[in-house]
């Protein structure tokens, strides 16, 4: 399981809605470049199009779900209506999960389904992407930020796939990490014929067996290759899979570009993000430049 060039996207002639249309959700299958099928939801924003928010209908969210998550569960619908109050949002299912095709690589391939729906949010049109990502999410983004670069210096046939800012919310900086009772439940999960099982048919989770080879770049060898793209890490001082020394450790690699909030009393994941970090997120992401 390792990274190749670019993803595809199903063409589409579809375009954000202007201020006389109603917002429509818009729902497809794209397509990545190793043939997997990703199920994929585009919202308009529901922000007023006016003077003082000029940049409004150019910004879109492309949000990576969690390890078991998809577009379709409350948690992942809940942060879809905060972030369009700021710009449209594209989600979709990573592979193995949901309606998707093919099976979870749990970090590894899944950059390829990013990017297919990164390209799909441009091709709708948007000028701005803000790759937001949970967890498992929260690791993909700062992999396809470092692998899927505007200059095209990481990868050929990057053009289109690359974000202009990315937040990391309660992402692990390291793999195989086993350290809380969660992870160790999740390595089972993952790891464990019986727990594959567990992950098809109590999580719409279709895990792939095989173990990854090469092993991917981690988040923390990513960080430093994102630069100058800003970077916005978020993680919570009560998260029970990653530990305090994630964050940090991706906050120090990243150096000066990137920005770190540790925030009390916060949990794991989008479960944790409350409707006013989210407006954070949200204002965050809308001043930084295209």
């Amino acid at each position: 399981m390792s990274d190749s060039p670019a993803g595809h996207v199903a063409r589409s002639t579809v375009r954000p809605h202007s201020e006389t249309t109603r917002p429509t959700p818009l729902r497809t299958f794209l397509h990545t470049d190793d043939g997997v099928s990703v199920d994929s939801v585009y919202d308009p924003a529901t922000v007023v199009y006016d003077s003082s928010r000029p940049s409004a209908g150019e910004l879109v969210f492309v949000v990576a779900h969690g390890f078991t998550g998809d577009v379709d569960r409350p948690h992942v619908r809940r942060v879809v209506e905060a972030f369009t109050r700021y710009g449209a949002v594209v989600t979709f299912s990573f592979r193995g999960h949901g309606a998707s095709g093919g099976r979870s690589t749990v970090g590894d391939r899944e950059v390829r389904d990013l990017a297919a729906a990164v390209r799909w949010a441009r091709e709708l049109g948007h000028t701005r992407v803000v790759t937001v990502g949970f967890s498992m999410g929260g690791s993909v983004v700062l992999r396809h930020a470092a692998l899927y670069r505007a200059d095209g210096e990481e990868r050929e046939g990057s053009a289109g796939a690359h974000t202009d800012a990315v937040v990391s919310v309660s992402a692990p900086a390291r793999w195989y990490y086993r350290g809380t009772a969660p992870m160790r439940k999740l390595h089972w999960l993952v790891t464990r014929p019986e727990g594959r099982l567990v992950g098809r048919y109590g999580f719409r989770t279709r895990i792939h067996h095989r173990e990854w080879n090469p092993v991917p770049l981690s988040p923390v060898e990513a960080v430093p290759r994102i630069a100058p793209t800003p970077l916005l890490i978020v993680h919570g001082d009560r998260d029970g899979y990653f530990p305090l020394d994630h964050p940090r450790m991706l906050a120090e690699a990243a150096g000066d570009h990137g920005e770190l909030w540790l925030e009390p009393g916060m949990g794991h994941a989008e479960h944790a993000a409350d409707d006013k970090l989210l407006a954070r997120i949200g204002d965050w992401a809308g001043a930084q430049g295209g």
